[in-house]
């Protein structure tokens, strides 16, 4: 998730900063590249095209482009709402304490609980893909504009549920 949480830290400094660049990031084209990255990740990671890191690390990047363009020229949200710098700051610490403790730490856990986590994740009761689906709806739900931060923070512990068991 190294790439979201670079591009979480870039937009925390370019809205506090007073550069013209956020305005090029909310471009119409972002919106529609942000959402065809999101979907073809989707499709990879559904079909399993993709390892778990880069899967999650694409949705990620793509649907943080994807709302921070379609959110930030909305008008019932000002020039300096804080949800564009508070938003990305959370994902990117979120993303750094999840990457930095979770992953690749199945060699700290018992054989008994790995197998039974594995058993967990092979059932599945909501694959990732279906939960980043939901997390590409709640970017398009702009009046309940806590559903996509809450919504990327279950993708996240999901994405920890899976590096827990990914193999050295």
């Amino acid at each position: 998730m190294l790439v979201f949480i670079s591009l979480s830290l870039v937009l925390c400094y370019l809205v506090q900063t007073q550069n013209s660049l956020p305005m090029l990031l909310t471009s119409e084209y972002l919106v529609y590249g942000g959402l065809v990255l999101a979907i073809v990740s989707i499709v990879c990671v559904f079909f399993k095209k993709l390892s778990d890191r880069v899967g999650y690390d694409a949705f990620s990047s793509s649907t943080l482009l994807l709302w921070f363009a379609y959110w930030k020229p909305m008008p019932f949200f000002s020039a300096d709402s804080p949800i564009f710098f508070f938003f990305p700051l959370y994902f990117a610490l979120m993303s750094a304490f999840i990457t930095l403790f979770f992953s690749n730490q199945n060699h700290r856990i018992d054989k008994e609980s790995l197998a039974y986590m594995r058993h967990i994740d092979q059932e599945r009761m909501m694959p990732s893909w279906s939960l980043m689906l939901c997390v590409l709806g709640s970017v398009e739900v702009t009046q309940h504009y806590q559903l996509y931060p809450v919504m990327m923070t279950l993708l996240m512990l999901r994405f920890a549920f899976s590096s827990c068991l990914e193999p050295n």
